[in-house]
């Protein structure tokens, strides 16, 4: 959704970036492309270290920035903890960024830092003589809490229902064990839980349950729905069949687990629903993403922090699929912290290392 800025002032202007983004960024280049005057969203990347190449991150960011349609302009700001006292911070990397968008036919509409003791635009005569106080940004509401990484952190569970979960995965690994013959190192239990056998069975369809799963109140699952959903999202096949259907639709579930079967059995499987993965292809509903992120970082929460790692890399597509690349990387990192080779992290953090984001990212 576009938003118009009505912005009087640079000051107003940077009052609403805040607002566009959903936190106050912190170490941070924003860009606010723009077409004929209207801001068409809001991308941030890390402020690059001292000694980068600024040309190279210039052309980088300005490359994201040209993918975007209708894109004719942006306007440039730099949030740093430095002090503005004898200068603007950011120059070196505004210059850069000029340079690249001026070889890609883009404007700069304005260049501003908002430093640790005050902000300025690098496009004002009067600098650096002085830069403006920072009060002057707190116009009309105080700028949202929290910086790009908040939100990351895992609720913190009581630990009787951890250990009630980790007695649900026995019990539902013992009845996997003797329904369908797969092996189990659980320990043995006594009589099952019938819980665990209909959660078993619940597994014949496996895009049946995924979309039932959307439905499930994330802040009160049950030991059992968590133990399902954590027994599929450690195994890479049916974690795969899920992040296809939650970034799709019911079909694209059977799709998925049909594809898989058929890739099992040694055919090639299909470029459209691979490319899922790679972020190209239809623009998956947000809400739905959304669902699916809130309901596997409960399912993370519950579990014994061993067994973390598939809903921890599974949250960290999910958010890199709503281009929330440093909330993805902070999963992926967890994630890899309990299995340093986990492949779907390894994925999540090669994009975020090289700044790929989704293709839809960049379509209105």
């Amino acid at each position: 959704m576009s938003t118009i800025v009505t912005a009087a002032d640079a000051a107003q202007f940077l009052s609403l970036v805040p607002k566009l983004l959903g936190y106050t960024p912190t170490q941070s280049l924003v860009l606010v492309p723009m077409t004929g005057g209207r801001s068409i969203g809001a991308m941030r990347v890390d402020l690059p270290p001292h000694d980068a190449d600024t040309d190279g991150v210039a052309s980088s960011v300005i490359g994201m920035v040209c993918r975007i349609p209708d894109a004719d302009a942006f306007v440039a700001v730099v949030y740093t903890t430095a002090s503005a006292r004898r200068e603007l911070p950011g120059y070196d990397l505004v210059v850069a960024l000029e340079r690249s968008a001026d070889a890609c036919g883009l404007g700069i509409t304005d260049a501003l830092t908002v430093a640790g003791d005050g902000w300025g635009s690098h496009f004002d005569a009067a600098l650096p003589a002085r830069a403006r106080p920072l009060s002057e940004l707190q116009i009309r509401t105080p700028p949202p809490d929290g910086d790009q990484a908040s939100g990351t952190a895992l609720d913190d569970i009581d630990e009787a229902v951890v250990v009630s979960v980790s007695v649900a995965m026995a019990s539902l690994e013992s009845a996997l064990a003797l329904l369908c013959g797969i092996p189990t190192m659980a320990e043995p239990v006594g009589r099952l839980d019938p819980a665990a056998l209909e959660a078993a069975c619940a597994l014949d369809d496996l895009p049946a349950l995924y979309e039932l799963a959307l439905e499930w109140d994330a802040a009160a699952l049950d030991p059992m729905h968590t133990a399902v959903l954590a027994w599929c999202l450690q195994r890479s096949s049916l974690r795969d069949v899920a992040i296809v259907q939650w970034s799709s639709n019911r079909r694209g579930g059977d799709a998925a687990l049909d594809a898989q079967r058929r890739w099992e059995d040694g055919e090639e499987y299909p470029a459209d629903l691979a490319s899922v993965m790679w972020g190209e292809g239809d623009r998956p509903d947000p809400q739905r993403l959304e669902r699916a992120l809130e309901l596997v970082r409960a399912v993370a929460a519950r579990l014994p922090e061993e067994h973390r790692a598939g809903p921890l890399a599974t949250a960290g597509w999910l958010s890199w699929a709503l281009g929330r690349s440093t909330h993805a990387d902070r999963y992926a990192v967890a994630a890899q912290d309990i299995d340093r080779r986990h492949g779907l992290a390894e994925i999540v953090r090669s994009f975020v290392g090289v700044t790929h984001l989704p293709d839809w990212a960049f379509r209105p």
